[in-house]
């Protein structure tokens, strides 16, 4: 004779399934959370540190780089972002593009970069939003001049830093090949040059080698990110570049591209919270 079957209790497996049910419900609550409010909040500083045989021994930089922002109003997050800037005592700030968001809040944009201090200045390339925006061009830089923020487009602007000879050049989105020729025709190879591009996908090999960095912004690190897959989107111009340090092909000049400060399309992120970049260069060690 076979054993009696022993079937559970219709309401032990009731209660079985509402718990099931509720935990999905409050997982993937969580996730909604973390993706749409935390993440987005959750601004990290990201160290890259070089050293260049251009600075003087034992001397170094301080420089942050902030990229799109996408500010739709000058509230809490970006008040806090400028103040954790202000925190890092750069000697300058570098700006890779897109201030703007659908809003046009220029004026939110100007308030914010107001607050931002850095010994030596503050220096700007234009991206896509503000094209997309007809902001662009000389309307921006006078608007950015009057908050203490130089605009390059297409420019070179000279500075010297801790004794070293440092260039900033800009080149303007959507970095076409004639403009990245032209910003190799401007660069002084006896000084330290680093090139701002608002997208890391470029005719690199164009600029020769005589560049000690690149700094971009765009693609917002893919702003939802699953683990082991590649990012879901990534804008026009992006390539495969999404986030962190790379280097060019054909010279191997060192590329970072930044996560931004803000969001695009969907004001959500999810494993690829927003970032504020510290580069610090460094020289030689003393002998």
């Amino acid at each position: 004779m076979s054993a009696p079957r022993t079937e559970q209790p219709p309401a032990a497996t009731m209660s079985r399934r509402r718990f099931l049910l509720g935990g999905a419900t409050l997982a993937t609550g969580l996730l909604v959370a973390d993706a749409a409010w935390l993440e987005p909040q959750a601004v990290r500083v990201d160290r890259l540190s070089l050293r260049l045989a251009r600075m003087p021994a034992g001397r170094s930089l301080r420089l942050v780089q902030l990229s799109d922002l996408h500010l739709r109003e000058c509230n809490d997050y970006f008040q806090g972002i400028a103040a954790q800037v202000n925190r890092l005592q750069p000697d300058l700030i570098l700006l890779t593009g897109d201030y703007v968001d659908r809003n046009r809040n220029l004026d939110g944009v100007l308030e914010f970069l107001g607050q931002l201090r850095a010994a030596h200045g503050i220096v700007a390339v234009q991206g896509n939003w503000e094209y997309w925006a007809r902001i662009e061009g000389d309307r921006l830089r006078r608007r950015f001049d009057r908050v203490g923020v130089r605009l390059l487009i297409n420019q070179r602007h000279d500075l010297t830093l801790s004794g070293a000879p440092l260039s900033i050049l800009g080149v303007d989105y959507p970095a076409s090949g004639d403009q990245v020729a032209h910003m190799r025709r401007i660069a002084n190879r006896k000084r330290i040059n680093i090139l701002l591009s608002h997208v890391p996908a470029f005719a690199h090999d164009l600029l020769g080698d005589g560049i000690a960095l690149i700094l971009c912004g765009h693609t917002h690190g893919g702003q939802v990110r699953l683990p082991f897959l590649p990012p879901l989107y990534l804008p026009r111009f992006s390539g495969p570049f999404v986030s962190g340090l790379y280097h060019t092909e054909t010279t191997g000049l060192p590329l970072y591209v930044s996560r931004g400060l803000g969001t695009s399309t969907l004001p959500i992120r999810f494993m690829c919270p927003p970032e504020i970049t510290l580069v610090e260069l460094r020289g030689p060690e003393p002998t």
